[in-house]
């Protein structure tokens, strides 16, 4: 049913390629992504994708740059062989936080990614809980941006059902928390804070009732892990009773792993969006959910056009 279906991945994503793969019942393309000697990337297709639907599964995590360019030189390469429609499949889209200026001088680096991705050619892009919804209007081409939140949901109402506040690290996760309260049936508290640079966050205020409460912390992504640890500090002072942490991304970069090991943080869900490191992987409080199922879905229905929204309503 899916012959003319091949899914390829680059470095970055070959295990959730590999699960992807496994649920659609087919093999995972042929493909050779290695360096020259010099690091350039060096890209070998190892089948014929002539007339094909050519789905390219790569996360632009760390190393970023090595991430991004095997994607846009896979992209390049199905292009020149002639495949028929080729997908980037972005589970996490990386310089999504570079989405707008916020200084004189700044770029836009999510823009120039898009810009990148489309030049390179590919026809449509499948990515994962972007940044920013805006992002998707960076492309040309059709977006199609996932949702983790069947597959955190559930695992949620098995283990966090009774008791259970969410709460948004800052004010511009707030519609992602309440979403998630709605569904779950818990309330919804905010965390007031105050960035002073990149990658570093002062907890000034909590806004809502956490006292005897059961905590979920709800965001994109991790990455230092310094604004989870301080909410986590500040929450309990306010007298929650415990504090788990939620996010669709396990950037985890830096310092991450120390501060949440030092940390009175329960557990740190997370899902396969990027493969975690081996520090991360030694962590018995991290839990990894799969959102192969999801990626799956929504490839076959992009290969049989079909509505690829309907996935969460």
């Amino acid at each position: 049913m899916l012959e003319k279906i091949r899914v390829f991945s680059g470095n970055a994503s070959l295990p959730l390629a590999r699960k992807i793969c496994e649920n659609l019942g087919v093999p995972l393309g042929k493909a050779n992504v290695t360096t020259f000697s010099d690091g350039e990337t060096r890209v070998e297709i190892n089948e014929n994708v002539r007339g094909m639907d050519v789905f390219i599964v790569q996360s632009t995590c760390s190393p970023v740059n090595v991430s991004c360019m095997e994607l846009l030189i896979m992209i390049d390469a199905m292009k020149r062989a002639s495949a028929d429609r080729i997908t980037a499949v972005i589970p996490y889209y990386g310089y999504a936080r570079q989405d707008r200026k916020v200084a004189p001088r700044a770029p836009i680096t999510a823009k120039l990614v898009a810009d990148l991705i489309t030049t390179a050619g590919a026809n449509r892009v499948l990515a994962m809980d972007l940044h920013a919804g805006q992002i998707q209007g960076f492309f040309n081409i059709p977006v199609d941006n996932l949702f983790a939140t069947p597959v955190l949901l559930d695992y949620m109402r098995k283990n966090y059902q009774d008791n259970t506040v969410i709460v948004s690290p800052d004010t511009g996760g707030v519609e992602r928390a309440r979403a998630f309260g709605t569904r779950l049936g818990a309330n919804l508290a905010i965390i007031d804070k105050r960035r002073e640079g990149p990658n570093e966050a002062q907890v000034m205020n909590i806004i809502g009732n956490v006292k005897d409460k059961r905590v979920i912390l709800l965001d994109d992504m991790i990455d230092t892990a310094g604004t989870v640890v301080q909410a986590a500090k500040a929450l309990k002072k306010e007298g929650a009773t415990e504090v788990s942490v939620c996010c669709t991304h396990p950037v985890l970069s830096g310092p991450s792993m120390e501060r949440i090991e030092k940390s009175n943080i329960k557990e740190v869900i997370v899902t396969d969006t990027i493969s975690l490191n081996e520090k991360a992987q030694a962590c018995n409080r991290i839990k990894v959910l799969s959102v192969a199922g999801l990626l799956s879905e929504a490839v076959r229905r992009i290969y049989y056009n079909d509505s690829v929204s309907s996935l969460f309503i």
